[in-house]
């Protein structure tokens, strides 16, 4: 992908796109592979960097949410198992298996949550990744040595899936540009075009460039996740809110607080969420919290008391109690959760998606999760096409390879994130070997990466690279500090830009890292 072929091909383009997509996050992103890969003229436009929100700040999981089992939303568990399945086999250089152990301090536990998870399994039929069992105590420390062992009377083995969200977004990115399509970050929505009362395109903004633009298209389509009411509001400043945002935040913290391989999952805090702490890039990401707020931001910030929050439920399941100076990064995202009347928190409310059509002919898609992107987007092209009037074509991303698939995955190799993409980046070290340098002691990113980025997959800041096309800023916030400049320096040559654009760079990126530390 390449940022100035597309702000080229946007500007010398006179005639409508088939398909406008507004919101450049998982779904907005699985909306466009969608249409382009059905042949369909789409265009998707993206206001910062794709995944800047909510995407690329998950829980890292791909899953058909044990806790919606609890509720009796067997119909919601069912789609994310075979979603689960089915991203696992068209993504295997992202999506993996993660066995998960819910330890049992009663003697209740086992039996409740055993039959539970047995249920679990059977509703993900072929597309199962493992047969859950009850472990005994000596078996679940085993697994988990530094579990509190405390009343520990053993716990329950299940698996589900394991992913990295802001690599899988910028590879459906990649996957919507090999099918035909254009997707550009950086991109802003202004303004809906409207003709006969009907939504017609939309008014832009470079917000690299500084420039405006008018493009039309046959159907828009409103994907943009906490930002939704934004754009309904474009379309009748009358139209009430129907997005509550939620925010959820995760510490990460050192692998020898959680050494191993599985994870725990405890399916049942305080506030009615479930608590993960999950092995992720020789990490552990512990999650997460529901906050309501009044106000949805593009760079959310975790409040003292879910960081607080976090730490005292970690210590309860851990032999070692997780301090602020243990933290190695804390991140905040928003989740899109649609009004409902009469709930009084947000974690009563459904995870489920929306789908709505305006009377001026937008489509607006939100809620939903990062596990059932590829179905909601199937469900929204379809809708799309008929207020569109265009030709009706099957849904073919079912079994539709995302970029980089490759059949066998090292997941020794550091570079394997990339998938078929690494050969080409360690070609780049044959070329320049200097590039083959890690940028920091402490993380496994070399300088070759920054290059790809640039060139490749439409980094535009240090930030797209540190905290997205990388995940240096979410795995160790101080060390990214150190990466900074030379992220800046390698990026400055390959975008033509001077010192002062990476001086200016370097403090933007120390600003933006200070809120993932704790002090």
């Amino acid at each position: 992908m390449n940022r100035e072929e597309a702000v080229k091909a946007i500007v010398e383009e006179s005639g409508y796109w088939d398909v406008i997509v507004i919101g450049g996050g998982a779904t907005g992103l699985g909306v466009g592979v969608d249409a382009a890969s059905r042949g369909y003229r789409t265009l998707l436009l993206e206001q910062h960097d794709f995944a800047k929100g909510t995407s690329s700040r998950s829980t890292k999981l791909i899953h058909g949410g044990v806790r919606y089992l609890r509720q009796g939303n067997i119909s919601l568990v069912l789609e994310a198992l075979r979603e689960r399945g089915l991203l696992i086999r068209n993504a295997p250089h992202l999506v993996m298996n993660q066995a998960f152990i819910v330890p049992n301090y009663e003697w209740w536990d086992g039996p409740f949550y055993g039959a539970g998870l047995k249920v679990y399994d059977l509703l993900a039929g072929k597309l199962g990744l493992g047969p859950s069992r009850h472990l005994s105590k000596e078996e679940t420390l085993k697994r988990i040595p530094t579990l509190e062992p405390k009343r520990l009377r053993g716990g329950v083995i299940y698996h589900d899936g394991q992913f990295d969200d802001s690599r899988l977004a910028v590879n459906l990115a990649q996957t919507m540009n090999d099918q035909g399509g254009l997707p550009i970050n950086y991109m802003q929505v202004t303004d809906l075009i409207r003709s006969g009362g009907m939504i017609d395109g939309v008014l832009v903004r470079d917000m690299e460039k500084g420039f405006d633009h008018r493009i039309q298209g046959r159907v828009v389509i409103n994907a943009t996740g906490v930002f939704t009411d934004n754009i309904l509001k474009m379309e009748n400043p009358e139209s009430r809110s129907i997005i509550t945002p939620s925010q959820g935040i995760h510490l990460v913290l050192d692998k020898e607080f959680l050494p191993g391989d599985s994870a725990i999952m405890v399916p049942q805090t305080a506030d009615g969420r479930v608590l993960f702490a999950v092995p992720w890039h020789d990490r552990v990401v512990v999650g997460t919290t529901d906050t309501p707020l009044a106000e949805a931001e593009l760079e959310p910030k975790p409040l003292e008391e879910e960081i607080q929050f976090l730490l005292d439920h970690a210590a309860l399941y851990l032999s070692r109690d997780p301090g602020r100076k243990d933290v190695k990064s804390v991140f905040a995202g928003l989740r899109p959760l649609v009004k409902a009347k009469d709930v009084e928190s947000t974690a009563s409310i459904s995870r489920d998606h929306s789908l709505v059509v305006s009377k001026s002919g937008l489509v607006t898609i939100t809620g939903g999760k990062w596990t059932t992107y590829r179905k909601m987007a199937e469900e929204t092209v379809d809708q799309a096409l008929l207020v569109a009037g265009l030709e009706e074509r099957e849904a073919v991303t079912r079994d539709l390879r995302i970029h980089g698939w490759q059949k066998d995955i090292d997941f020794n190799d550091p570079l394997h994130l990339y998938g078929s993409d690494a050969v080409h980046i360690k070609e780049l070290i044959k070329e320049d070997p200097g590039l083959g340098e890690r940028l920091h002691p402490d993380l496994p990113y070399i300088k070759a990466e920054v290059v790809w980025a640039v060139r490749e997959e439409m980094a535009r800041s240090v930030e797209d690279v540190l905290a997205r096309r990388s995940r240096a800023l979410l795995l160790d916030a101080r060390a990214s500090l150190d990466m900074a400049p030379e992220v800046a320096r390698l990026m400055a040559r390959e975008l033509r830009r001077d010192v002062a654009w990476q001086r200016a760079q370097v403090e933007a990126y120390r600003e933006l890292a200070a809120a993932y530390i704790l002090g």
